[in-house]
């Protein structure tokens, strides 16, 4: 029998080395050198014309980024608000794109369900889409005679002029339940200002034409997300939801007990990417809204793109562009904190301190 020889190993990496190499020369002209561009562009008083790197770029060190961060002006006042805008925008989308993601997951999984395959493709379909073209239909949905106030009005509701309304949910609601007067906020919350806002602004709510983008948002979005949680449930054994059932376990708790925690990863997944995808939109505020009305459809994406596209503020659209990235790591590794596994991160915990201890012993 003919012995088979192994590869030279000095010529093994040499060969990993020649394959990979193409895709380190793209992802370094197309990725890493326009990152380090843009990080100068912030850093500098760059206006568009000509290179970055010419002789009339200087170099102004932090003055873009405490411009928006502790400069009373304009710019910062916009800036908090495209955060406040976006805050309320992930509370509300992103809990209910996971959920219903989640709901329609568990139901086309059934067997018993008929047609699980055209289900499948109907509520997946909206997120093939073209984002121009699904938001250029919800204008016409919720316009001040479009179909959602005529569903509305079947109801004795009379709808809102949607995109033109800039109040805030939160401020509707306390003016609705008696707490204040949305016409005359208390003194207390208007004349009180954190970061070039006022309390009464912050706890604004979003407004009600924010909340039409988002039901768009969450339709769209619902369905890439429940692709994921379906291939998770398909790759649960079935050999544990049998056992639950043997011990007697119905189906609210086999749900909690047993197929969430099997989920655990995905939503992990799914609410990262929804938190990255939701502080990131651009689309549908540029089509929808582009800061209107009263600036409550303002984003921190939308206004980095207005000041250096339109404003010719490159290095303050630059800044905002990399505060926001700073932001969403930060965002992202707290939910990673706390959607952890609790249990797993204990016993690495005790195993780290195991291993601590015996080196102590080892070197005693």
């Amino acid at each position: 029998m003919a012995r088979t020889k192994s590869g030279d190993p000095m010529r093994q990496p040499v060969a990993g080395w020649l394959f990979v190499t193409p895709m380190i020369l793209i992802l370094g002209l197309f990725l890493v050198i326009p990152i380090v561009m843009a990080l100068w562009v912030s850093v500098s008083n760059w206006t568009g014309r000509g290179s970055p790197f010419g002789g009339t770029t200087e170099f102004v060190g932090l003055k873009n980024y405490s411009d928006l961060l502790t400069k009373q002006g304009l710019a910062r006042q916009d800036f908090m608000t495209s955060l406040r805008n976006t805050f309320y925008y992930v509370l509300g989308v992103v809990p209910l794109q996971t959920a219903i993601a989640l709901l329609l997951a568990v139901l086309v999984n059934q067997k018993w369900l008929k047609g699980r395959t055209f289900f499948r493709t109907a509520f997946y379909f909206p997120s093939v889409v073209s984002s121009v073209a699904i938001s250029l239909v919800f204008l016409y949905l919720f316009a001040g005679t479009g179909a959602i106030n005529g569903v509305l009005a079947w109801f004795g509701i009379h709808g809102p002029n949607w995109f033109a309304d800039p109040r805030g949910l939160i401020h509707l609601a306390g003016d609705g339940l008696g707490v204040w007067n949305i016409d005359s906020p208390p003194a207390a919350l208007a004349d009180t200002k954190v970061m070039n806002l006022s309390l009464w602004e912050w706890i604004k709510g979003p407004s009600v034409a924010l909340s039409a983008i988002m039901f768009q948002v969450i339709w769209t979005t619902a369905g890439t997300f429940m692709l994921m949680f379906l291939a998770a449930l398909q790759d649960l054994p079935t050999e544990v939801e049998e056992a639950a059932m043997v011990d007697g376990a119905n189906a609210r708790q086999r749900f909690w007990n047993v197929t969430i925690p099997h989920l655990r990863p995905t939503i992990l997944l799914v609410v990262t990417l929804g938190v990255i995808g939701t502080w990131q939109v651009f689309d549908q505020m540029y089509i929808m809204g582009q800061g209107k009305p009263a600036k409550t459809t303002l984003t921190p994406a939308f206004l980095s793109y207005q000041a250096a596209f339109t404003n010719q503020k490159w290095g303050q659209g630059a800044a905002m562009a990399f505060l926001l990235f700073l932001l969403i790591f930060l965002m992202t590794q707290a939910q990673r904190w706390l959607l952890r596994d609790k249990d797993e991160a204990a016993t690495k915990k005790a195993q780290r301190a195991a291993r601590r201890a015996a080196k102590k012993e080892v070197t005693a």
